[in-house]
C-alpha cells in the first residue's frame, strides 16, 4: 500500500512537470498575451464602429432640382437626410441643359399623380450620379407620405382614425411561484446570452482539443516522444498535456471574465447609465410602447445585469472543463494514431467533429426552443451537452436535468480518457503505419497498461 502510494504521488508529480511545461510555454507566447488581452477591446471596438458606421449616413448634402407640375409635393419640403431640394417649373429639358453646370446633383421628376388604388408609383431620377441607398430610401419616404395623404383625402378618411386602429401588442412575463425578475425582454437576453456562449464553447474546445493534438503530432514525427517515454510513461504524457492546455483555455477565459465586466463597468459609468433607474423604467407593463432608443439599450444592460451570473459562469465553466477534457483526450489518441502524414489526421478527427458540429446546431435550436425534447435529451448526451446544457442554462432549465447532465458527463469523461489513454500508449510509440478505425479499437482491449 505504501509502495502503491509512493507510485501515485511520483506519477503525479511527473504529470504536473509536464503541465508546468505546456502552460508556461504557452501562456507567456506573445501571441497568448496579445490575443487574451485585446480580444475584449477588440470586441467593443468592433461593435462601436459598427454602431457609428450604422449611425452615419451619407456626410455630403445633394440638390436636387424638383419638377411637379401635378402638385404633388404640395407643402415643398425643403429637405431631408442631406437632401435639399429646390423646385421649378421649367421643363425637363431645360433642366437638363442646366446640369453640366454643377449646381445640382439630380432631377426628380413627377409627372403624374397615383392612381387612389394604386399599390405602387413611380417617379424618375435623373443623374449620372446614382444615390446612396439612405437617399433613395429618403425620397421614397417622402413621396410615401405625400401619396398617403392624397388618398385619404380622396377616400375622405381621417388620419387620427386611422392611427387610433393600430396597436402595438407586448407580452409583459410575470413569475408565479418564484418571486423573480422578468420582463419581456428576458426571453430574448437569454437567447443571445445562450447563443453566444455555445459558439464559444464550440470554438474554444476546438482551439485548444486541436492544440493537443498538433503539440502530440509535432514530437512523435519530430521524435522528441522517443525521450519523453524513457522517463515518464505514456498517460502521465498524454495527461500533462490535456492539462497544461486545458490550463491555458481556463486563464484565457478567466481573464476575459475579469476583463469584460471591468469594460462594461468603466462604459456604463463613462456615459452616465443608471441601470436601476432603467429596471424601473421598464417595470411598467406599458412600458415597451413609449420607450425611447436609449432606454431600450438601457434595458438590454440592466437585463444583463439581473441574470443569474453566479449561477451561469460556474455552471459555463464546470461544461467546458468536462467537455474540454473529453474531446482533448480524443484530439491525443487521434495525435498518437497518426502516422508520418499530418494529413491522415484529418480522416481520423471527423468522427470527433461530427458530434460537436450536432451539439452546435442542437445548441441553435436550443436557443429559440430550450426546453423542446430534442434540447432536453442532448443536455444529458455527453458528447452533446457540454454545449447543449451551457444553452440552456440562462433560461432557467430544472435543477434536476443540470444535476443528472452534470453527473453523467463527468462519468463519461472519466471513462473516455481512460480508453484514450490506452490508445495513446500504442499509438504514440507506433511509426510507418497508417492507424484504421479497426486497430485503433483493437487497441482499447489491450489489459497492460
Amino acid at each position: 500500500m505504501k509502495f502503491s502510494s509512493k507510485k501515485y504521488h511520483k506519477a503525479m508529480h511527473k504529470i504536473w512537470l509536464i503541465t508546468q511545461r505546456e502552460y508556461l510555454t504557452r501562456v507567456m507566447n506573445k501571441a497568448f498575451l496579445l490575443t487574451t488581452f485585446l480580444t475584449p477591446v477588440g470586441f467593443v471596438l468592433f461593435f462601436l464602429i459598427m454602431g457609428f458606421i450604422m449611425d452615419t449616413g451619407s456626410d455630403k448634402t445633394k440638390n436636387i432640382v424638383v419638377i411637379d407640375p401635378v402638385n404633388l409635393l404640395s407643402d415643398k419640403p425643403a429637405s431631408t437626410n442631406n437632401l435639399q431640394f429646390s423646385y421649378s417649373e421649367k421643363s425637363l429639358g431645360e433642366i437638363k441643359k442646366e446640369y453640366s453646370q454643377g449646381t445640382f446633383h439630380g432631377i426628380l421628376e413627377i409627372s403624374a399623380l397615383p392612381v387612389d388604388s394604386a399599390s405602387s408609383f413611380k417617379v424618375n431620377y435623373h443623374s449620372d450620379e446614382q444615390l446612396a441607398i439612405d437617399e433613395m430610401a429618403a425620397i421614397e419616404d417622402v413621396l410615401a407620405t405625400h401619396v398617403r395623404a392624397q388618398k385619404l383625402k380622396a377616400y375622405n378618411l381621417d388620419e387620427k382614425v386611422l392611427k387610433h386602429l393600430d396597436t402595438d401588442i407586448s407580452i409583459t412575463p410575470e413569475s408565479i411561484l418564484e418571486q423573480k425578475e422578468i420582463s419581456s425582454m428576458t426571453t430574448i437576453i437569454s437567447s443571445v446570452i445562450g447563443g453566444i456562449v455555445g459558439y464559444a464553447l464550440f470554438f474554444i474546445i476546438t482551439l485548444y482539443g486541436s492544440q493537443v493534438m498538433r503539440s502530440v503530432m509535432e514530437e512523435k514525427i519530430n521524435r522528441i516522444v522517443e525521450v519523453l517515454i524513457s522517463s515518464v510513461r505514456p498517460f502521465e504524457l498524454m495527461m500533462g498535456k490535456v492539462i497544461g492546455v486545458g490550463l491555458v483555455g481556463i486563464t484565457q477565459i478567466g481573464i476575459w471574465l475579469i476583463l469584460i465586466p471591468l469594460i462594461f463597468i468603466a462604459g456604463t459609468a463613462a456615459y452616465g447609465i443608471d441601470l436601476e433607474s432603467a429596471r424601473q423604467i421598464t417595470a411598467n407593463p406599458a412600458a415597451n410602447q413609449i420607450l425611447s432608443q436609449q432606454d431600450k439599450i438601457l434595458q438590454i444592460l440592466s437585463e444583463l445585469k439581473a441574470l443569474n451570473w453566479w449561477a451561469i459562469i460556474p455552471l459555463t465553466l464546470y461544461y467546458f472543463l468536462l467537455g474540454y477534457f473529453a474531446y482533448a483526450a480524443l484530439f491525443a489518441a487521434v495525435g498518437s494514431a497518426v502516422g508520418e502524414d499530418i494529413n491522415e489526421a484529418q480522416s481520423l478527427t471527423l468522427p470527433i467533429m461530427l458530434p460537436l458540429l450536432a451539439a452546435v446546431y442542437i445548441g441553435f435550436s436550443a436557443v429559440s426552443a430550450p426546453d423542446s425534447s430534442l434540447a432536453v435529451y442532448a443536455s444529458m448526451i455527453p458528447l452533446l451537452s457540454s454545449i447543449v446544457m451551457p444553452v440552456r442554462i440562462p433560461f432557467g432549465p430544472p435543477v434536476w436535468e443540470i444535476v443528472l447532465s452534470m453527473v453523467l458527463l463527468l462519468i463519461f469523461t472519466i471513462v473516455l480518457i481512460w480508453l484514450a489513454g490506452k490508445i495513446y500508449r500504442v499509438g504514440i510509440l507506433m511509426y510507418g503505419k497508417k492507424a484504421s478505425f479497426k486497430e485503433i479499437i483493437k487497441w482499447m482491449s489491450y489489459n497492460n497498461y
